[in-house]
């Protein structure tokens, strides 16, 4: 996954770069440039040079996207399609977009491929479809690549604790206890970070000959197909001293969905995952410990993506419609300005 002559550049609205976790240096260090802005807001030909574009802004799970279901679909499906129609227009070769396995929602039966119906239960889940269509039919030579990930798991420099896995290993090393609030039947795929990155950098990559000009992929392994109380066994067993609790008499809940990723194993032999549920695991456990993590409370903090953003807007910083405030202490131009020196690459914020 070395690419030594290559040219990387970041677009992000900064929601939580300021959430650093496991290192006092910013990840952006490793780009080139580092451009701060909305995509709903992004300059025409801006992605005029680019060979690859990877779109990766969302917002980014079930609780967030119910808060601002607006706002979720005008930055995950009508932004999508439009950074991707100026993306066409402006000669990239490859479009990334980073979809979810979610889309399958209530899925009960045999692990859900491709060319099975989707049944999203959410406005995130409905947003991620919504944009595969919008995609599907753009026209011209760019090969665009829909990645259906499985849930996201394992350890990074912002860590997130509102997924699964994460979730488990935090609580046992907070509280030494795990509680699984449902009866820990539903089905989740999970995919490691590290993973993650691996099956994107395949796709910046694909020629149309691999799998088509459009292609909509399930991303992760077959192998990592997890019942909700296993994935919690697991980790109570990892983690010496930590007790488990499943509330057998809860209701099934409704997101549960196998996935067949025999396609992907097909379609990019050399980029499948490699890390194991104990591998992520550990990861995490590894790196909180580093961290000295004992915040029992974390549910309730900025290590949860939404509590980031209603921190955001309580503090008057940014709008209910998610975009920073004039004059706040953390808009665009403040933040640039102010790491401006931390980075190795510059900061610029976008016209």
């Amino acid at each position: 996954m070395r690419h030594p002559s290559a040219i990387l550049h970041g677009y992000d609205n900064a929601y939580f770069m300021h959430y650093l976790t496991g290192t006092e240096l910013f990840p952006e260090r490793y780009l080139d440039h580092q451009f701060l802005g909305d995509i709903r807001d992004m300059p025409v030909n801006f992605l005029k040079g680019y060979t690859a574009v990877i779109q990766l802004a969302a917002i980014s799970n079930d609780p967030m996207g119910d808060r601002f279901a607006a706002v979720t679909a005008e930055i995950n499906q009508h932004a999508t399609n439009d950074m991707a129609k100026a993306a066409a227009q402006a000669g990239v070769e490859n479009f990334v977009f980073a979809s979810s396995c979610s889309i399958y929602g209530v899925a009960l039966g045999a692990p859900r491929c491709e060319t099975d119906p989707v049944a999203p239960v959410t406005a995130y889940a409905r947003s991620k479809i919504a944009a595969e269509e919008a995609l599907a039919s753009i026209e011209g030579g760019m090969v665009i690549t829909s990645l259906r990930f499985a849930t996201a798991c394992g350890m990074s420099e912002r860590l997130r604790l509102d997924l699964v896995l994460n979730d488990f290993v935090a609580c046992a090393l907070s509280q030494q206890h795990i509680t699984v609030h449902s009866d820990g039947s539903p089905w989740r795929p999970l995919i490691d970070v590290a993973d993650m990155a691996r099956a994107i950098d395949w796709a910046v990559q694909r020629k149309p000959e691999n799998g088509g000009r459009i292609l909509k992929i399930n991303t992760g392994s077959n192998e990592r197909n997890h019942q909700v109380r296993d994935l919690a066994t697991a980790v109570a067993q990892a983690i010496p001293g930590t007790t488990l609790s499943i509330n057998t008499e809860a209701p099934a809940d409704s997101r549960s969905y196998q996935v067949d990723f025999s396609l992907f194993a097909r379609l990019a032999p050399e980029h499948q995952p490699q890390l194991t549920l104990m591998d992520s695991i550990m990861g995490l456990a590894n790196g909180l410990k580093s961290m000295k993590f004992s915040d029992t409370r974390f549910r309730s903090s900025s290590y949860i993506r939404l509590y980031a953003l209603q921190a955001h807007i309580n503090a008057g910083r940014l709008s209910e419609n998610l975009t920073w405030q004039a004059g706040s202490a953390v808009n665009l131009s403040a933040l640039s300005a102010s790491t401006r020196a931390t980075f190795t690459p510059e900061l610029e914020v976008s016209p």
